[in-house]
């Protein structure tokens, strides 16, 4: 996938960047990745749900983002990444039903249902999340981005 060692000084030399093969889960095949940029690569991280601490399987999505990342990055690319936090409209379940998670964080804290609430409580998850990345040594992103502030682009999206 990478090269596990230093480059030679021919490497260095080169301008072009070495090959990176991913496995492709839809063809279900070992490709060569080529990105619509010719140096620049864009990732996006689906983030934590803000409601309540983040446990380790949250976190692996991460560390497998940071391999990726760290590789790009090692191979030459620039990389623009971004995390959305996810402070709002999520439901407990993934069949589109239950409680939204913000709320539930809300009566488990004994907070009042109000967005300066929902604010207060989203801030001491991203604050323990964004802990828990430095701990495991994970790069940072390039931004974050609360969902909660892209509402009007997510409705024009769909």
């Amino acid at each position: 996938m990478f090269k596990l060692f230093s480059r030679s000084k021919e490497d260095s030399q080169d301008e072009s960047f070495p090959p990176v093969h991913l496995f492709n889960s839809e063809s279900r095949k070992d490709e060569e990745f080529s990105p619509l940029s010719e140096k620049e690569v864009r990732i996006y991280s689906c983030g934590p749900t803000v409601y309540d601490y983040a446990h380790i399987g949250n976190l692996r999505a991460y560390v497998f983002a940071d391999t990726l990342k760290r590789t790009l990055l090692y191979n030459g690319y620039q990389v623009n990444h971004t995390v959305n936090y996810t402070d709002f409209g999520h439901l407990t379940s993934d069949a589109d039903s239950g409680e939204d998670k913000m709320m539930k964080g809300l009566k488990r804290e004994g907070m009042n249902v109000s967005l300066d609430s929902m604010r207060i409580l989203s801030d001491r998850f991203i604050h323990a999340f964004e802990a828990d990345m430095d701990t495991l040594n994970i790069l940072p992103p390039t931004q974050f981005a609360r969902a909660s502030e892209y509402v009007k682009e997510q409705i024009n999206l769909i």
